[in-house]
């Protein structure tokens, strides 16, 4: 079976695509390279091309008619960047993945899973979230996530497309076949610099916020293996209709479901664990929250089981170590200097 896969130049996006390769179906990428990575797509099926192109995206189409549904993963990620650059992530997420819906309404092809974000929460007490808890998206990025949220679902309803939007806690880790990996060569997020730290790349790794009210003072997180998250959107697409079945079928035709391992790791765990994995301490400051971030939550994952017929399977360990892996083989396998 063939799967669309938006930015699946990225890193999240090229993890999906693998996981489908390996469980015996094709994915053809649409990527605008703007911060995907071409060695991600060899190989593959790969248009280059914006989202928002209506042409490019009806040409996919016309080459491949059976593609079955599409995974919308193309978006700026970087949290404290969206709180500078507000129009760059609106014009982006939002203004792009509305023109995206509507080709694909008008082409047909109405089946969607969307790259959705844990972001959008609010901080609740005990810091488990349903999908059923209050929303409150704390910086441009998350109102993003929240926006596309909502037109998908309006274009469910009015226009009897079908939506999944799987709402991702906190990646980590990299394919452990080591296909694709992060893909900056900075990384922003917390694994990827502390990878750096260790290697020496950054002097030190700041833990952002010591006085949350957690139980260490450091934030919260439900760090997920990139590899569990790529497989429960092949198990997302591939029983597309059978996990609406299981469902019930809701009359909107939008279903919202986290993805996460249920278990909450502080920042400061975090570090001693990979303190652990890298067999030795590393240089760390603490310093204040960075700009849009919160205390933190992680994921009630029983929906994903019972909908899904899936769950994380990777521990953190593993993650960091197949990140530590992917850390040091980046710069060659991407041409950094």
């Amino acid at each position: 079976m063939k799967y669309l896969i938006t930015g699946g130049a990225g890193y999240i996006g090229s993890t999906i695509c693998s996981a489908l390769e390996d469980a015996g179906h094709t994915p053809v990428v649409i990527d605008s390279l703007i911060t995907g990575r071409r060695e991600f797509t060899r190989g593959r099926i790969f248009y280059q091309a914006d989202i928002a192109d209506a042409d490019a995206v009806k040409q996919i189409f016309q080459d491949h008619p059976d593609i079955c549904a599409t995974i919308h993963c193309a978006a700026l990620i970087v949290v404290p960047e969206s709180t500078t650059m507000p129009y760059e992530y609106y014009s982006d997420n939002v203004a792009k993945s509305l023109e995206l819906f509507n080709t694909l309404k008008n082409l047909g092809y109405g089946k969607v899973v969307f790259s959705s974000s844990a972001s959008i929460y609010d901080v609740v007490d005990g810091f488990m979230v349903t999908e059923a808890a209050p929303l409150k998206p704390n910086s441009p990025y998350a109102r993003t996530k929240y926006m596309m949220e909502m037109i998908l679902r309006d274009f469910c309803m009015a226009y009897g497309m079908q939506g999944i939007a799987l709402r991702y806690f906190n990646p980590i880790g990299a394919d452990p076949k080591m296909r694709s990996g992060i893909h900056v060569k900075n990384p922003t997020h917390v694994v990827g610099k502390l990878v750096d730290t260790a290697l020496g790349r950054q002097d030190y790794f700041e833990i952002t916020g010591t006085d949350w009210p957690t139980r260490d003072g450091s934030g919260i997180r439900d760090y997920i293996h990139v590899w569990d998250l790529a497989r429960a959107h092949v198990n997302a697409v591939v029983d597309f209709d059978a996990v609406f079945q299981r469902a019930g079928n809701p009359e909107d035709r939008y279903l919202v479901i986290n993805l996460g391992t249920g278990k909450g790791v502080t920042v400061f765990e975090l570090v001693r664990a990979f303190e652990t994995v890298w067999g030795k301490e590393i240089n760390k400051r603490l310093a204040p929250p960075r700009p849009g971030d919160i205390a933190g939550s992680y994921a009630n994952a029983d929906r994903a089981r019972e909908w899904l017929g899936w769950e994380a399977e990777e521990s953190i360990e593993q993650g960091i170590a197949t990140a530590l892996q992917w850390g040091k083989e980046r710069q060659t396998i991407l041409n950094f200097d």
